[in-house]
């Protein structure tokens, strides 16, 4: 049995996200001492390191709770999860597009200027007060 501190060491998950997962559904509320603190099994560990790792892969409490309630019926086909990754894989493609974009732009407006003027000419600063010197929507 853990406590809420060494559950949350184990995992690096801070202890007010613990208590959070608990109040989304996310991970099921453990059993309490007589003194009333939280005391979680192998169960609980196992189930905060999933949420962990399926955050750490950008997945939406959503998208971990349908996760969740595939992995609670094992006899179910596994084609939901593979859907909700294909999802999560386009997100994160899309978003690797928007910020190479932003990237381009972001070396753009620095190479337009040397930083040895005054801030008055400065074209980063002229860019980020006029959208219409960007190259690209963003």
């Amino acid at each position: 049995m853990f406590s809420i501190g060494e559950l949350s060491k184990r995992t690096k998950v801070k202890v007010p996200t613990i208590r959070y997962y608990e109040e989304m559904g996310l991970l099921a509320a453990p059993e309490r001492t007589e003194g009333n603190q939280r005391r979680y099994d192998a169960a609980g560990l196992e189930r905060l390191s999933f949420i962990r790792h399926a955050r750490d892969l950008g997945f939406s409490i959503e998208a971990i709770s349908s996760l969740i309630e595939l992995q609670e019926h094992p006899d179910r086909s596994c084609q939901a999860a593979t859907e909700i990754a294909v999802a999560q894989l386009a997100d994160v493609r899309a978003k690797v597009r928007k910020l190479k974009e932003l990237g381009k732009e972001l070396a753009r407006m620095a190479k337009g200027c040397d930083g040895h003027g005054l801030s008055e000419d400065c074209y980063v600063l002229a860019s980020l007060s006029d959208h219409k010197l960007c190259d690209h929507e963003h």
